[in-house]
């Protein structure tokens, strides 16, 4: 696995679970949902991210978007 699909996997569970969490526990749980919508929409321009970071410490193989 790259890690640019374990960054798309890492970012749809916390979105998935952070909504589950709104919606059965409480609101503003919403507001991690936008930090992580936020964080990706940066990624997308800057071509930084902290799990990527993250990621090439611990020797997972980049794939075509974060070399």
């Amino acid at each position: 696995m790259t890690i640019d699909r374990m960054l798309i996997r890492v970012a749809g569970f916390m979105v998935f679970f952070s909504v589950l969490l709104a919606v059965f526990h409480n609101l503003h749980w919403l507001w991690f949902t936008g930090f992580v919508g936020a964080n990706l929409v940066q990624a997308s321009f800057t071509g930084f991210c902290p799990l990527v970071k993250i990621l090439k410490k611990i020797g997972m193989k980049s794939g075509a978007a974060f070399e």
